[in-house]
């Protein structure tokens, strides 16, 4: 009886943390990749190697901040995302409260970051998808990317490269957001909300 209640109490505490992007060498720095960037960032942190093709992702597992986690970069591009992190919940048995997706936001200005409990996709294809199979009653990190100038499809926009001007803004949020998976690792999703959220 108490071995069914550790291994329960050990599937409860597991977090799946999903980085959003399109994989192959050619969409590596785009603007759309930074949810995948900061999975990079992530694992190299904590130690984990993202080296296991698992569920349509690339996917590594270890401890952060003393938490289990599951660090996943779907492979299946941007617009079938929720193939991926539905096959991965399922996988590990995680509930909807230990999942936080982490992605490119056009809406906030560049160098933001916003943290919510839950809401809409806001036009991001990834989103859309993983909505579609899970809902939207989950926790996601978004990376305000800015919009383009000018009458420029965002579309085209979000599949450029960053400027190289633009890396220390980006090393600075990447850095934040790996902050803001730490707090709500630890303390939970309002007090990450609390300290890391931006205008």
């Amino acid at each position: 009886m108490q071995a069914n209640q550790n291994f329960e109490t050990e599937v409860e505490e597991r977090y799946l943390i999903v980085g959003l992007g399109n994989p192959g060498r050619r969409y590596q720095g785009n603007r759309h990749n930074i949810g995948y960037m900061v999975l990079n960032q992530l694992a190299k942190d904590a130690g984990i190697s993202l080296n296991r093709l698992q569920q349509k992702a690339l996917v590594g597992t270890g401890l952060m901040a003393g938490r289990r986690i599951i660090l996943a970069k779907p492979q299946t591009f941007m617009n079938l995302s929720g193939d991926s992190v539905g096959l991965l919940m399922h996988y590990y048995k995680i509930s909807l409260s230990n999942l936080l997706v982490i992605y490119d936001e056009i809406d906030l200005p560049f160098g933001a970051i916003r943290i919510r409990e839950q809401g809409g996709s806001g036009g991001h294809n990834g989103m859309k998808s993983i909505i579609k199979v899970l809902g939207s009653d989950f926790s996601r990190l978004r990376l305000g990317v800015g919009r383009p100038a000018g009458k420029m499809d965002p579309a085209a926009y979000v599949l450029q490269d960053f400027y190289k001007e633009e890396i220390p803004v980006v090393d600075e949020m990447i850095a934040e957001a790996i902050a803001a998976v730490t707090t709500f690792l630890v303390d939970g999703i309002e007090l990450s909300m609390t300290r890391h959220n931006t205008s």
